[in-house]
């Protein structure tokens, strides 16, 4: 590929475009009959089975024309693809559909919604990372069979209960106590540093803690063990009916709608992005997700105060419009990062 000269590069480039824009192999003849090509067709010929050879086209059927491999797809986004900034109208567009007086949860929603509008596509963003977190409030709420209700309000606006199981049974005024000192002493401080801290402050001598320490010990390892993991919340998905339209085969279709319902798969693909910045894409077999063999998964990391928050992206035909994804993929990342930040 990098002894590929620019008639070469110029004809594959035409193939590529023609096989994008008309979802069909693409034909030596038709090639040669294109204005931008000045060459006969036993010369087409020829460049299209050295391309071949080097694996960037197959022909899918014996009497067929030729259409991009992945290999030739990769070489063709990294190395000949012209993207140009996305339209004005399109950015306003996003940037007010991005409030910032929504919560972090609810702008990933409307920018996975506004996403899967604008591609046509089915879209998932990751849900800022707890470390960025802050908690602000902690209530507890005796319940039955010593289980405890946790109400826990995060970054001013979002509000999670969940029910943790203790070993014990607790007083309303003692937890009322706890929730206090758990307030006096973490409030302001992000889930991950106020776990670390606990679990520190859990390696002293119990012997010499009074059972208000104690007691709140106990409790903030349950809730914030539990609460730096958010199980089947760290994930928005949108457009899954957009699935159809991009594969006619109904047991991908069908394995594709598992993944999404069980996350972790697209969860763990999507970690990936979050050790780079900007654009990247997974163009066939590269996801190493075997569901995703036929799609191109097109993400981009957004931050947050300056760190890496979380990822979003689309998922869509590996014959997609690649030069019209990847811009708006691009600065909806950039804005809901501004979006959670002000939030």
């Amino acid at each position: 590929m990098d002894s590929m000269d620019d008639r070469t590069q110029r004809l594959f480039k035409l193939l590529v475009e023609s096989y994008i824009a008309q979802g069909r192999p693409v034909s030596s003849k038709s090639l040669a009959t294109m204005p931008e090509v000045d060459i006969s067709s036993a010369t087409v010929r020829n460049i299209m089975s050295d391309l071949e050879t080097n694996g960037l086209v197959r022909s899918p059927h014996t009497s067929a024309g030729k259409v991009p491999t992945d290999l030739g797809l990769r070489f063709f986004v990294d190395s000949l693809l012209s993207v140009q900034p996305l339209d004005e109208s399109r950015v306003q567009e996003l940037e007010s559909e991005l409030d910032p007086d929504l919560s972090p949860q609810e702008l990933a929603t409307s920018a996975s919604k506004l996403l899967s509008h604008l591609t046509h596509m089915t879209c998932v963003v990751t849900l800022p990372k707890w470390d960025l977190t802050a908690l602000r409030h902690i209530e507890f709420l005796n319940l039955d069979n010593n289980r405890v209700l946790v109400i826990l309000v995060l970054n001013d606006r979002q509000v999670h209960n969940r029910v943790i199981h203790t070993q014990r049974s607790f007083e309303a005024t003692e937890l009322t106590r706890v929730a206090n000192f758990l307030n006096r002493e973490y409030a302001g401080l992000s889930l991950t540093s106020i776990r670390e801290a606990v679990l520190e402050s859990m390696h002293l001598d119990k012997a010499r803690m009074d059972s208000l320490m104690q007691a709140a010990l106990d409790l903030a390892a349950k809730t914030f063990d539990d609460a730096t993991h958010r199980p089947g919340q760290e994930l928005v998905i949108a457009g899954e009916s957009n699935l159809f339209n991009i594969s006619g085969n109904s047991g991908t279709v069908r394995t594709l709608f598992e993944a999404f319902s069980q996350k972790g798969s697209i969860l763990h693909l999507l970690d990936r992005c979050l050790k780079t910045n900007g654009i990247q894409l997974f163009i066939g077999q590269e996801s190493g997700f075997k569901v995703l063999d036929e799609m191109t998964l097109v993400t981009s990391s957004y931050r947050v105060n300056g760190q890496l928050a979380g990822a979003l992206g689309v998922i869509g035909p590996t014959r997609m419009a690649y030069q019209d994804v990847i811009p708006v993929v691009d600065v909806t990342a950039r804005m809901l990062g501004a979006a959670i930040q002000h939030s």
